[in-house]
């Protein structure tokens, strides 16, 4: 099954076609944004070329003005990636825990049943940013009422349209987390964190904080852009609700091809350790690379068609939680989500009605990119 009028979100088309490279300024700097599926997935695994071990760099743009300690376990390379990603690894793996797994069905159904038993919602602050938010907290085995605070900062954890920094009021309260943890541990992600070693010696303070800043801003918009892009799919293609109701064993590759099409994570840095001719584009050593997963995974030599959405679409080698050493920790745990939405979905909605839309825009020198919605209000009619 797939749209009847291909759509894309992908900029790159052109330059995919034409060179491996696209020589794109970031922050001062023009970075070579490595477009083809075979060779971003290459470098994505060689980390001794193109290396994680640059604190603040690996996000486009850098983020030094936001936070002020390495992110972990994502700005470092093996052996030390490995070992620090052992720590937090469990918490992760609670996604496939099925009194996880039960709970994210509670939690989606009373926001699938609280959304239809409205006359319209913001699809974007209303239901995606609490899922992410409410969902975490059972990743985390926090107390749900935690993520009342978390949607309080936004859709933007770092800063959103105004210009208005919340970075800060993430960082505090993780420092608060941590002091509540030792004073009175439980079996939370942060008293963990306080017990855990790295290295036969207990994990230093920042090293805490960058493990609890990564876990809060690095799924954060990713989650909600997936989702919001979903509700608009869904409602401009009616016809996708209907194929995922036929056979509900359809969900599982509709939810890849999701991921492929919204690919909510343009680019990645990387940072080359010796002067490197990355594809024909010379970088100086300690400068940096892009890895454009969304370019990746719209690469034609690999995806039959694309820019259409094809729920049956198998194979699907997409990598929009990238490869390698690097695979993102939270893909079980978005994986989840997206399922279980597409199941609540089918049974519970007959048709979504977009009243307003507000496309969020990524603009850059050499591309722009529709990338998720800042607002996306929608009435969801019952079966």
């Amino acid at each position: 099954m797939s749209d009847s009028k291909p759509s894309s979100n992908d900029p790159f088309e052109k330059a995919r076609s034409e060179d491996a490279v696209l020589a794109c300024p970031f922050q001062g700097e023009t970075l070579p944004m490595i477009l083809r599926h075979a060779d971003v997935r290459a470098a994505a695994k060689d980390w001794k070329t193109y290396s994680s071990d640059a604190p603040f760099r690996i996000p486009i743009p850098s983020e030094e003005e936001f936070r002020r300690m390495r992110q972990l376990p994502i700005e470092t390379d093996p052996p030390e990636h490995t070992e620090y990603r052992k720590i937090v690894e469990p918490f992760f793996k609670r996604a496939k825990n099925p009194e996880v797994m039960a709970e994210i069905e509670t939690l989606i159904d009373k926001l699938v049943s609280d959304a239809l038993n409205k006359d319209s919602i913001d699809i974007v602050s209303e239901f995606s940013l609490p899922l992410q938010s409410r969902a975490l907290t059972h990743l985390l085995n926090l107390p749900e009422s935690e993520a009342d605070t978390w949607i309080s900062w936004g859709i933007h954890v770092f800063g959103d349209k105004s210009g208005e920094k919340s970075g800060h009021s993430l960082e505090k309260y993780i420092e608060d987390q941590f002091d509540r943890a030792i004073e009175n541990p439980g079996e939370d992600f942060f008293s963990a964190l306080t017990q855990a070693s790295y290295q036969g010696r207990s994990l230093t303070r920042e090293e805490m904080l960058g493990f609890a800043n990564l876990t809060f801003a690095g799924g954060r918009d990713t989650v909600i852009h997936t989702v919001s892009s979903i509700f608009h799919h869904l409602a401009t293609h009616p016809e996708a609700l209907e194929f995922l109701r036929e056979d509900p064993k359809r969900i599982d590759l509709a939810s890849e091809e999701y991921f492929r099409v919204a690919t909510p994570l343009t680019h990645i840095g990387r940072v080359c350790p010796v002067d490197t001719d990355v594809h024909g584009f010379k970088v100086k050593a300690e400068s940096r690379v892009s890895l454009c997963w969304v370019s990746a995974n719209h690469d034609e030599t690999v995806f039959n068609k694309p820019h259409e959405t094809k729920l049956d679409r198998k194979p699907n080698p997409h990598i929009a939680f990238g490869a390698g050493t690097h695979l993102c920790l939270g893909a079980p745990h978005a994986r989840l989500l997206v399922r279980t939405l597409l199941k609540k979905l089918s049974q519970q909605v007959d048709t979504i009605e977009i009243l307003e839309e507000e496309a969020l825009i990524e603009e850059e020198a050499a591309y722009s990119r529709s990338n998720g919605f800042v607002s996306l209000v929608a009435a969801l009619n019952p079966r």
